[in-house]
């Protein structure tokens, strides 16, 4: 592994620590020392009764503390948006670094066995003929030389479900980030000259619902499916290509996308509050699956 490669593994560690600790210890910690002690827990729970006058006069009155807690968790998931292509590099470099040692491994099998032949009663000068060669053939190919962040060309090439898997995670990190943000304005405008007396717009909750739906179903079952591709791939080759610690981190990916995707179909089927008893846990075993990545990132050496 090239150190310009580590280096950007290692930068980008730091980011994804960054954003797991916001989701993990962060919000969680705002929550309870800041929102719900204001009446925050009570305001978004009426919603879920389509009650909306007492969600938007909290935020009326709340307006810092609903835009700094939004601020948060828009910047979370903002810095994990390499994520899913960052595991993606890391998955093809490790193949590629598999089969050059399986290829290694074949060369020498045949360079014993022919040596073997040799010692068995092969003259000294047709002998040297075939050491030449398989010297030679220990050259890599001038393919190989033509080199992106450390890994071949087109080393993406017959990875299908990795391709998918990096593209998903991405949109659905990019679709949370801005179904969150455009909530936040929307619900912050709203509520800027919201009185008590007034009345809640027509199209309220069909917006709400539409951003809903953008943010926590389709961005979260998205990462659902990335997580889903990236487990499986990880499991698929288990010890013979990567370390313990990693084969536990792909069957991890496994049980974070059941419960990704679990969230994204309750939050599709319950009422306009957008969230369901399984979006807060979702989020906080993703947080921790990031974490858990983002040390291993940080702690990467290079190869002797």
């Amino acid at each position: 592994m090239k150190r310009s490669f580590l280096s950007k593994l290692h930068i980008n560690g730091i980011y994804y620590l960054v954003g797991a600790l916001l989701l993990l210890v962060g919000l969680p910690l705002y929550q309870f020392l800041v929102l719900f002690p204001q009446g925050y827990g009570d305001a978004l729970a009426a919603t879920g009764q389509t009650s909306f006058t007492p969600y938007l006069l909290w935020i009326e009155d709340h307006m810092g503390q609903f835009l700094s807690f939004r601020a948060l968790l828009v910047i979370a998931f903002a810095t994990l948006i390499g994520l899913p292509f960052t595991l993606f590099r890391i998955i093809v470099a490790q193949e590629i670094l598999g089969r050059e040692e399986e290829v290694n491994e074949e060369k020498e099998m045949e360079i014993q066995e022919k040596s073997e032949q040799e010692e068995q009663g092969t003259s000294r000068g047709k002998s040297e003929e075939p050491q030449e060669e398989t010297e030679e053939s220990k050259e890599p190919p001038e393919e190989s030389t033509d080199e992106t962040d450390g890994m071949p060309a087109n080393a993406w090439r017959g990875k299908g479900f990795a391709v998918v898997a990096a593209w998903s995670g991405l949109l659905g990190i990019i679709l949370y980030t801005v179904g969150t943000l455009v909530s936040t304005v929307y619900l912050s405008t709203i509520s800027n000259s919201f009185t008590t007396h007034a009345a809640v717009p027509d199209n309220f909750s069909t917006i709400l619902g539409i951003m809903t739906l953008v943010a926590n179903t389709i961005g979260v079952g998205l990462l659902a499916l990335s997580c889903l591709f990236f487990g499986a791939m990880i499991a698929r080759s288990g010890h013979n290509l990567w370390p313990g610690v990693w084969v536990v981190f792909g069957y991890t990916a496994l049980a974070v996308a059941a419960l990704l995707s679990a969230s994204a179909v309750a939050v599709a089927s319950t009422s306009i509050e957008g969230q369901s008893p399984l979006t807060t846990p979702a989020i906080l075993i993703f947080a921790l699956w990031v974490l858990w990545f983002s040390i291993m990132l940080v702690r990467l050496k290079p190869e002797p």
